[in-house]
């Protein structure tokens, strides 16, 4: 069973650190009830050193999260409060097993009222519920590409916000193929 196909995407270039740390304080205010909603789950893919914790460190800074912010690389889980606002920071990498997360309780994390972010979501095979966005980053010369895909109406609506940025941050185009 194949997953079904996002609502909609925007690609974005991050030239660097600030450019990723604009797209997440341009996303935080959508999490964090500043907007209007509160909590939401997000996907982030790409391989090791991409950015993917880079940009979940800014995105909890952004909604207001003092203090050290650690990967969990290790732990699995970091976990934050602010005010009545749960944020989970989970990395599912050094899981060889899709059912683990299971295993480890965190199913009764994935609550609507939460921010979830989720490094290496692939690991859990297609046993999580889709995002509200997933974040894919890669590589690009000096900075990396950003593609963001809504899988919800949540989603969609951080998206259309967001889509100001496309024009701030266009993908380079490719290098012509000398024939």
């Amino acid at each position: 069973m194949s997953s079904p196909a996002p609502l909609s995407t925007l690609a974005l270039y991050l030239p660097d650190e600030a450019a990723t740390d604009a797209l997440a304080q341009h996303l935080a205010p959508y999490l964090d009830g500043r907007e209007g909603n509160v909590g939401g789950h997000i996907h982030l893919y790409g391989d090791l050193g991409a950015g993917k914790t880079a940009f979940s460190r800014a995105l909890l800074r952004a909604s207001g999260i003092k203090g050290r912010i650690k990967s969990p690389s290790y732990a699995l889980l970091e976990s934050y409060k602010l005010s009545n606002l749960y944020f989970y920071h989970l990395d599912f990498y050094r899981f060889s097993d899709s059912r683990e997360w299971l295993d480890a309780g965190f199913r009764d994390l994935l609550r609507d009222d939460a921010v979830v972010l989720i490094e290496w979501p692939e690991r859990a095979g297609g046993l999580l519920p889709l995002p509200d966005l997933a974040i894919s980053l890669d590589y690009a010369g000096q900075g990396r590409n950003a593609e963001l895909s809504a899988f919800t109406a949540r989603g969609q609506k951080w998206l259309n916000a967001m889509a100001p940025l496309q024009a701030a941050h266009p993908r380079p185009a490719p290098p012509p193929v000398d024939a």
